[in-house]
């Protein structure tokens, strides 16, 4: 069960770059200062965004926005403009999310075992999952917004009660979205535990969301 509708999803081919773009780029690889001042004005906002999405701690995560941006002034003249410049932002945002939670003090973590499926032993789930509400049902247009912005907000408490090791490679996957080769790489696993991972993250993610968001039973015929 992918993560639904928590942000933009960029064209698999990105554009080329703008001019503009292409004249900051080039004023970056010159060391122009005032460059490198409208590249964090432009995008630190984004960075940051995403960094904290994976802390979720603000003194953290502007420490990480910071180290992302010594990154930044280090690597790009290295920089051969492979990806869209923001998504090349993006990633090293990300990296140094996780740069920083990997230095954090490790603590214990909540089993998951409990928001998995359970089956009996001809392969069918105890419980079955129950079909959900579908926001685009409402009729009034402002009701849906409404409805589908207070989903929105239910997933993201959702994923933030799930223990770290699924909790970052679903935002990795699920809303980052970077490769599962990508998450492997940044995560320090192989692409096979990634897809576990994120396998059992989303079971667990429909265990937590099902109370909330399956249909009311139907009522009794007259």
């Amino acid at each position: 069960m992918p993560v639904p509708d928590l942000r933009p999803i960029e064209s698999p081919t990105p554009p080329p770059p703008s001019k503009e773009e292409a004249d900051l780029l080039a004023a970056l690889r010159r060391g122009d200062d005032q460059a490198f001042e409208a590249l964090v004005r432009r995008f630190s906002g984004a960075m940051l965004a995403a960094i904290r999405r994976i802390l979720r701690n603000e003194d953290d995560a502007r420490d990480a926005l910071q180290d992302a941006f010594v990154s930044v002034f280090r690597a790009v003249g290295r920089y051969q403009g492979e990806s869209r410049l923001a998504t090349w932002l993006h990633r090293i945002a990300v990296n140094a999310a996780l740069m920083k939670l990997r230095g954090r003090r490790r603590h214990p973590e909540a089993s998951i075992e409990a928001l998995l499926p359970r089956f009996q032993d001809d392969g069918h789930e105890l419980v079955p999952n129950e079909p959900w509400r579908v926001s685009e049902a409402a009729a009034d247009e402002a009701i849906e917004r409404a409805t589908r912005a207070e989903t929105r907000e239910l997933v993201r408490r959702a994923i933030d009660e799930l223990p770290e090791t699924y909790r970052v490679v679903l935002i990795l996957r699920d809303i980052e979205e970077l490769s599962t080769d990508e998450a492997a790489h940044l995560l320090e696993v192989t692409p096979n535990a990634v897809k576990i991972r994120l396998h059992r993250a989303r079971q667990a993610l429909r265990a937590k969301l099902d109370p909330s968001l399956r249909l009311p039973p139907a009522p009794d015929a007259a």
